[in-house]
């Protein structure tokens, strides 16, 4: 009964993690926020860095939890390969511009109450016994789909991932990092990835619990399918 919220990091904290990383010795940042359009993070770390001058590069993943992790990921890779921040931020930001995620929730209470949601997205909120199936659109979550069951509904988001398989990667899916996630219920989530094993074989079909700062505005119950071009 307790509507949970989150606050972007302070700045003194951010200071404090950019001191630690000047200290180890570090010339230079590459920070990766959550989508700008659904928190101020990005502005925060900017700050921090400047405050301190630290150099940093930032990249709008444009997107949360699960694609945003595979970017850190890959950064990490880059820089231990020796990439020079500017070539960094140019290979993830193309990765950016070829990720998707889709997401069912069982209701829009929670992200009504944190406006984190598209008023054509918010106009499904009225609706009962249905669960919106939305997408990350221009950095907010908007509209996709809608349904009564979570059968019906895990069938439209695979229907969706594959057509944006087909159209952004030519049905090569080995060129796909394909990525479950949930909230609160790991069983369904096994589930589709087993579908989703059956669709793609061969592929290692990632499946996450959403870290916390995101489940609270989504809610228990949730199911989300992220896909990133590989590197």
């Amino acid at each position: 009964g307790i509507m949970v919220m989150t606050s972007q990091p302070s700045t003194g904290s951010l200071q404090e993690a950019v001191q630690k990383i000047k200290e180890q010795g570090y010339s230079h940042i590459i920070g990766l926020p959550i989508a700008t359009g659904l928190s101020s993070t990005m502005n925060g770390m900017k700050l921090a860095c400047d405050m301190l001058e630290m150099p940093v590069t930032l990249v709008d993943t444009k997107g949360t939890a699960s694609n945003q992790k595979y970017l850190v990921e890959v950064a990490a890779k880059l820089a231990g390969e020796g990439k020079s921040p500017e070539e960094i931020k140019e290979i993830l930001e193309k990765l950016v511009e070829d990720s998707a995620t889709i997401i069912m929730v069982p209701n829009l209470e929670h992200l009504k109450k944190g406006g984190r949601i598209t008023p054509a997205a918010a106009l499904l909120g009225g609706m009962l016994k249905i669960k919106p199936i939305l997408q990350i659109q221009g950095e907010k979550l908007d509209s996709f789909a809608k349904t009564r069951t979570m059968a019906r509904g895990t069938k439209i988001m695979k229907e969706a991932i594959a057509k944006d398989i087909k159209e952004r990667f030519d049905d090569d899916y080995h060129n796909v990092h394909i990525c479950v996630a949930y909230t609160y219920d790991e069983a369904p989530a096994l589930e589709l990835k087993k579908e989703l094993e059956a669709l793609y074989p061969g592929e290692n079909i990632i499946c996450d619990p959403l870290s916390l700062s995101v489940s609270c505005h989504i809610g228990p119950h949730s199911l989300a399918i992220a896909i990133c071009k590989k590197i």
